[in-house]
């Protein structure tokens, strides 16, 4: 059966791309997985998401809405970024010039200190929609976790942190590769959480006893995987406290690594909201779909 969507929601990152064919709020479809913008040149990007929702029915009117990398200076249309403070969504997205209705969602960008999001703003606008009086911080964790001021709808300020990518690399390129393996201890990630939050200094000598703790005392790998996790995260949380400290956390972000860091929140007594990120994404693009009127090429 042929899928007539009203429009088309599109999360396009930089490894892989989703597709929707959405009826107002509901869900209708979802199109084949595409390929992300880190693999695409820009001549690429139209065949690519005409492979994604093959089999749709679409006129050059049905508003194509997408969030992501896909508006990038490296994507298909470049979409700028908005300075913070700011709403999370722009009045009028970004129009790109195509065979079809392409509205792309423009990033968030700080200046002092130098900071930018894209494809993050959607989601805190998906989690405003749900959430309209929320006052406080959320936490993107990822590759590149966010951490966010949310005051009165606007993103006040944010801060990136290169922890996941911090972990995959020490993971795979270091010396802890020889130490790191399947597995996770819970009592091992506690801990090591506890020593940066407090000891952020220490990190790089702590880092070292992964490895000689696995050579000396028979670490095992997942409780090595475990504390490297942990020691990350801490020193994140300690980089972050001028967000979290005694404020409400909204956490969104996949259910393992999200509830990892809900797990060392509350070792700091705070109350912690858990949120998936598909689903605020979805939400965020609907409430964007309302700045494609009056949009043209």
């Amino acid at each position: 059966m042929t899928v007539e969507p009203d429009w088309i929601a599109v999360d396009w990152g930089t490894s892989h791309a989703r597709a929707w064919a959405m009826s107002g709020e509901a869900v209708l479809a979802e199109g084949a997985p595409g390929p992300g913008m880190g693999t695409l040149s820009p001549d690429g990007f139209a065949p690519a998401l005409a492979r994604m929702i093959d089999g749709w029915r679409i006129t050059p009117e049905i508003p194509v809405v997408a969030c992501g990398m896909v508006g990038a200076k490296q994507g298909w249309h470049d979409a700028g970024y908005r300075t913070v403070p700011a709403t999370p969504l722009p009045d009028r997205l970004a129009r790109v010039p195509a065979d079809i209705a392409l509205h792309i969602v423009p990033g968030l960008s700080q200046t002092a200190p130098a900071d930018v999001m894209r494809g993050e703003e959607t989601q805190i606008a998906g989690f405003l929609a749900l959430n309209p009086d929320f006052d406080g911080a959320i936490c993107l964790p990822g590759s590149h976790s966010k951490w966010v001021q949310i005051s009165a709808g606007e993103v006040v300020s944010f801060r990136t942190m290169m922890t996941g990518e911090l972990f995959a690399a020490l993971s795979r390129e270091t010396i802890l590769r020889h130490s790191v393996g399947e597995g996770w201890d819970d009592a091992a990630f506690a801990e090591a959480v506890s020593e940066t939050l407090s000891r952020p200094e220490a990190l790089a000598a702590r880092l070292f006893s992964i490895r000689a703790e696995g050579l000396l005392a028979g670490l095992s790998p997942g409780a090595a995987q475990a504390r490297l996790s942990g020691l990350l995260i801490g020193a994140e949380l300690a980089a972050a406290k001028p967000y979290w400290l005694g404020m409400p956390v909204a956490l969104i972000g996949a259910a393992t690594l999200a509830g990892r860091y809900a797990t060392a929140l509350e070792m700091q007594g705070l109350q912690v909201v858990r949120t998936r990120g598909e689903a605020l994404t979805l939400r965020g693009l609907t409430a964007a779909l309302g700045s494609t009127k009056g949009n043209t090429a």
